[in-house]
């Protein structure tokens, strides 16, 4: 082994009994039965042995030692007479012969025990996270991280893909969220952008002639935290390949990500290729949601033709969606508090009714719907027993809430989550454009750089009148598993004249797409192959796998929730000079 240990504290077994040896680490706990008896546990990243102190003076060195120390134990390891069959070294310890201390814990009183670090205040967890980390529990997710990255890189490289960086000092271009701004010092009054992700460099290595790229890439996004997602870095597979369509990019990921799920997850079962696709208006339609979790078998109805004149206000005039939860025995209680849940995730008012064992119609807004009971049983398939959720509102809100009720009922009434898998699919033909809510004018919905399908003669089409700019879908598809997007990715528009037709659409003309993206423009114009990607983003992909409902649980060092690292004190304030050489003045708004 290295430096002063000879076995880690996970190593030693009976078969080591008899043998004198060295262990290194941190002090656990200290349990002193008397002057001359104390049982030590010892730490390190591998495990813990129990160490027996049996004279007073070596119970006294310990006693000195305050917890969370590093020290180092010299000493014979011998056969527990009380077994531990939880603790893989349970069935020996060591009689100590010397303890020696490497670096001392100065304070008495720890921020929070480490065993149970994660009870405690988040703030102070972060604050404290090296400490947090010595947690094993807290330590397993990131070590499972390394895990994942490194099949990930395995299985890419096996694919005949080539690990390749980009740059991380980059220029600032409208990618959809904030950039993050570095000043160039050299350059007074110019800076230079924190990529967003590596689009561009990833699209320009396709047309320098390399066929295959990834990288473990990081991103850099200034925007605000979520439970799935970190605020200010996170990192992502990302991925592109030259002369390739939407089913190569799909063929890959459906090779590469089920056998990792199924080895790293809480759950052993992952969809099996080919993945499920789901255009996104069907997924709007039946799960309300372009993130459907298909671990739930609950979906969406319309239900606007049989309820909208049915007298109840909220309907009238407005989209009415069901969704009917058969073997549902919650009391009036639940309904109201899962109701409630739904009504604050969701910014809409949800309603219900239940046909009961006699197939009367009971409950919520019965006296509205027990006139037309039978149209409305016949229309949604509503069965005696059933308890039948509704959403009112215009298409995108009723939509909206009719995706909240599916999860949330899904989850909570048993029998309708298939809880124990990973659950992908593919969310295809999105939208090329839609109509700006601000600007009342065509926009494009998601990603400009993605190849509208039929290419030229579709933006044609509609140019010159003959379909319906909103009616054109994109080739871009997203990745979900579990009710979470992992990543979008599209086939690429890498035509120059497909691209400004694109952009005139909305409004912007060729000069308007030099300006912004000079280098890929110009690189277009010398021969590009047509080419596609994707990007899985790996913190959320380690967060599926280790179960946690946080990312920041699998990070190591992670920001808070207002994108503050209260542990280095970040962002901070910087020195005059550093302002003067970088020319800056800050203006802070007044109180």
């Amino acid at each position: 082994m290295t430096q002063s240990r000879t076995h880690t504290c996970g190593e030693l077994r009976l078969a080591n009994a008899g043998e004198k040896v060295t262990l290194a680490g941190w002090l656990e706990n200290t349990r002193l039965v008397s002057a001359s008896l104390g049982f030590i546990v010892l730490r390190d990243f591998y495990g813990t042995t129990q160490i027996v102190a049996e004279t007073e003076e070596m119970v006294k060195q310990f006693k000195a030692i305050n917890k969370e120390s590093t020290i180092s134990v010299t000493g014979v390891v011998r056969e527990r007479s009380s077994k531990n069959p939880k603790q893989a070294t349970g069935d020996i310890e060591i009689v100590p012969e010397s303890v020696t201390v490497l670096g001392r814990c100065r304070y008495n009183e720890l921020p929070f025990e480490i065993n149970h670090s994660r009870e405690a205040d988040e703030m102070i967890r972060l604050k404290y996270r090296y400490l947090d980390l010595r947690n094993p529990e807290v330590k397993k997710n990131i070590l499972l991280r390394c895990q994942v990255v490194a099949a990930l890189r395995q299985s890419m490289t096996e694919h005949g893909f080539l690990e390749i960086t980009t740059p991380i000092l980059t220029a600032s271009s409208p990618e959809g969220a904030r950039d993050y701004l570095v000043p160039a010092r050299k350059h007074p009054g110019k800076f230079y952008a924190l990529p967003q992700a590596p689009q561009q460099f990833k699209q320009l290595l396709m047309v320098s002639g390399f066929d295959r790229y990834f990288q473990i890439a990081p991103c850099f996004r200034d925007e605000d935290a979520r439970g799935d997602r970190s605020p200010g870095e996170f990192y992502q597979l990302d991925m592109e390949m030259a002369f390739a369509s939407q089913e190569d990019v799909f063929e890959v990921l459906e090779d590469v990500l089920p056998p990792i799920f199924a080895k790293y997850g809480t759950y052993n079962r992952a969809s099996n290729a080919p993945f499920m696709r789901i255009p996104y208006l069907e997924a709007m339609e039946k799960y309300g949601t372009d993130k459907p979790d298909l671990r739930i078998d609950l979906t969406v109805q319309d239900a606007t033709e049989v309820l909208s004149g049915c007298g109840f206000e909220p309907f009238a005039g407005n989209v009415v969606k069901a969704v009917v939860v058969s073997g549902f025995e919650g009391t009036r209680k639940f309904i109201d508090k899962t109701l409630a849940s739904v009504e604050v995730v969701a910014g809409s008012k949800p309603y219900w009714f239940r046909v009961d064992e006699n197939g009367e119609i009971v409950g919520g807004i019965a006296k509205f719907v027990a006139p037309i009971k039978e149209q409305v049983c016949e229309a949604l398939g509503a069965k005696p027993g059933d308890f039948v959720a509704l959403s009112a509102g215009k298409l995108p809100l009723a939509q909206k809430t009719a995706g909240v009720l599916v999860k949330t009922l899904g989850a909570a009434v048993p029998g309708h989550m298939d809880k124990e898998q990973y659950a992908f699919c593919w969310i295809v033909d999105f939208p090329m454009y839609e109509i700006g809510e601000e600007s009342g004018e065509l926009e494009f919905c998601h990603n400009p750089f993605s190849m509208p399908s039929g290419g030229l003669e579709t933006l044609l089409k509609a140019e010159r009148g003959e379909i319906d700019p909103l009616t054109i879908t994109a080739d871009q598809y997203d990745l979900v598993c579990n009710g979470v997007e992992l990543s979008s990715g599209a086939v690429r528009n890498h035509d120059p004249e497909i691209m400004i037709k694109a952009f005139e659409m909305v409004r912007l003309g060729e000069e308007d797409v030099k300006k912004k993206f000079p280098a890929m423009y110009n690189a277009f114009c010398y021969g590009a192959p047509p080419h596609a990607g994707i990007a899985p983003g790996v913190d959320r992909m380690v967060m599926l796998l280790a179960g946690e409902d946080s990312i920041r649980e699998i990070i190591p060092f992670p920001m808070n929730k207002n994108a503050q690292d209260v542990m280095m004190n970040a962002p901070s304030e910087v020195t005059q000079k550093q302002l003067d050489e970088l020319h800056i003045k800050v203006e802070l708004p007044e109180e």
